[in-house]
């Protein structure tokens, strides 16, 4: 009961303390996806997998895919933020050991918001939130995804269908697993203090 009642107040936590900011004047929102017309001529193929590595100071390197076929816009906007350096130098700010790290804050609120890519947004998406996979975190609006993404150290199937899953750790698990089993959280939040928080050196794409 009691690790239920730590995942329950964790899910209503990360639904409300993302910190992303609405798009402003100087960004652009990404648009929605659209059906495609009827009479396509022929089917596309399914997007490959884009594999990446992130070096967390002090752990070492996590590689990890993201599957455009299954979040596209998301996968998009994460790619771009990846090419151009913006999380080099993020952190992780809140961590749950049992539950996910969270990481990758614009507190400046430069990056636009991306529409949400799950099923309770009119999205399909299958992947579910088990443990190293990677998903967007948000405020409450389902569009308001933009920079922040958590790695999951458990599973929370509660989070399916109502959050952007788009990728996987592939090597490096056990690493993802020592942050958040280090982590010291200064309250039920996941907050961890400034000087304490993991920091992302890089995250790169693999040619």
């Amino acid at each position: 009961m009691k690790k239920t009642a730590v995942y329950l107040i964790a899910l209503l936590l990360l639904a409300g303390l993302c910190s992303c900011s609405k798009p402003t004047s100087n960004t652009t929102t990404v648009p929605a996806p659209t059906a495609e017309s009827e009479g396509s001529a022929e089917p596309v193929a399914p997007a490959e997998p884009i594999t990446v590595e992130m070096t967390v100071k002090d752990y070492g390197t996590v590689r990890m895919e993201v599957y455009p076929d299954i979040a596209p816009k998301t996968v998009e906007n994460f790619v771009a933020l990846v090419k151009d350096g913006f999380y080099d130098g993020k952190t992780f700010h809140r961590i749950i050991n049992g539950f996910m790290i969270q990481g990758g804050a614009d507190p400046e609120g430069k990056v636009a918001n991306i529409p949400g890519e799950f099923e309770a947004n009119g999205f399909k998406n299958d992947l579910k939130h088990t443990e190293g996979v990677l998903s967007m975190a948000r405020a409450n609006h389902p569009d308001s995804a933009s920079s922040q993404f958590f790695i999951m150290v458990g599973e929370a199937p509660w989070l399916d269908g109502q959050y952007a899953a788009f990728g996987k750790v592939t090597e490096g698990m056990d690493i993802v697993l020592q942050i958040a089993e280090d982590a010291r959280p200064t309250d039920d939040n996941g907050t961890i203090a400034p000087e304490q928080q993991p920091v992302i050196e890089s995250i790169t794409i693999v040619e």
